[in-house]
């Protein structure tokens, strides 16, 4: 069998590929790594059957629609997560064949209604989404959540399984990427054996975090398995970007630094900013976003532009903006120079106090 366990690190999401004779599934594919996620199925020579969501996210959009558009993949989630557009609607204990391995589907309910944790037919591993995490657990204050519910169906559902069960989450905020039964039954500091039910609700009602800030769009978005409202455009061929549910085609700060002299680099920060502490980036026109508009007969339409700002969300716009002026291609820089200081990648003046 086949396994690999891929992440995203804008969402701190956990995907993982599956297969056997050649057959594979995907569990909780991110809409922004379905280029990856496409890239790895055909170098591995695979056909991918299924894409398979543990719950509703509200940290990130589902790649499931936009991997079945590219790769005619079937998309499964549990019949209660209320969402719509899936080829199969799981209910508990159902099975899911891939090659001669089988999944089998349990339901594990409290952060979500819908959650399910996915189990190899051999026990030896399992994937918990957001009901299990390692040394935690998903939250209960929202969508459905009941920590009554994700008390008792970890209990019964997860920790049912032998101790040497290798157990993988949907998220680790860490950098741990596995744990097991038997250690989550031992040190889970929410959900330990130890531990009764009521300590674990008091827990749970008091910790007061703040929502994912995904979560306006990520839940709708969700709830049609990851369809966006405006299909995305055929993909580029001058760089290998990404594009976010929000409609906006991105590049990498690795690959942009290896090419900067291929592109042309707008900067739409103000002139303080351009000249302050982030720096900018070397070669970087300045072309403020306010004056964009009537300045972008300045640039080549011919070459790529690769647009740039603090944090990314300006330089979003800023590809719309150059976008209706008849710039085909156009890229964001991901994260902005926030990220590329953050990657210690070359720079034109700043300062690293």
């Amino acid at each position: 069998m086949i396994f690999r366990q891929l992440f995203d690190p804008q969402s701190s999401t956990y995907t993982y590929l599956l297969a056997d004779s050649r057959e594979a599934l995907l569990i909780d594919p991110v809409f922004e790594q379905a280029r990856r996620d496409v890239a790895l199925v055909e170098e591995l020579g695979l056909k991918l059957a299924w894409t398979l969501e543990t719950h509703v996210h509200a940290d990130h959009v589902t790649g499931a629609w936009l991997l079945r558009e590219r790769l005619k993949s079937r998309i499964a989630l549990s019949k209660e997560s209320g969402a719509e557009g899936a080829d199969r609607f799981l209910v508990p204990g159902e099975k899911i064949s891939f090659g001669k391995r089988v999944l089998e589907a349990r339901p594990t309910p409290g952060h979500t209604n819908g959650c399910m944790t996915y189990v190899l037919d051999d026990r030896s591993m399992a994937f918990t989404g957001d009901a299990l995490l390692i040394r935690g657990c998903g939250r209960t204050d929202f969508q459905q959540g009941d920590a009554h519910s994700l008390f008792r169906s970890v209990r019964d559902q997860v920790f049912s399984l032998p101790d040497a069960c290798l157990l993988y989450p949907g998220h680790d905020y860490r950098g741990l990427t596995a744990t097991s039964v038997g250690e989550e039954k031992l040190y889970n500091p929410r959900l330990a054996e130890s531990i009764g039910e009521e300590d674990f609700v008091g827990y749970m009602t008091h910790l007061g975090l703040p929502h994912p800030k995904q979560m306006e769009h990520a839940v709708p978005a969700n709830l049609h398995c990851g369809k966006p409202k405006v299909a995305p455009r055929e993909e580029a061929d001058w760089a290998p970007l990404t594009y976010t549910f929000a409609g906006i085609w991105e590049v990498q700060p690795a690959w942009l630094e290896e090419h900067l002299r291929e592109v042309q680099i707008v900067d739409v920060r103000e002139p303080d900013e351009f000249n302050g502490v982030l720096g900018h980036l070397p070669g970087a026109r300045l072309l403020p976003l306010g004056s964009l508009a009537e300045k972008q007969g300045t640039l080549e339409k011919e070459r790529p532009v690769v647009v740039v700002c603090r944090s990314g969300a300006r330089s979003a716009q800023a590809t719309v903006i150059l976008g209706k002026a008849g710039f085909q291609r156009v890229a964001n820089l991901s994260g902005g120079m926030l990220r590329w200081r953050a990657q210690r990648l070359a720079v034109e003046g700043g300062s690293d106090a």
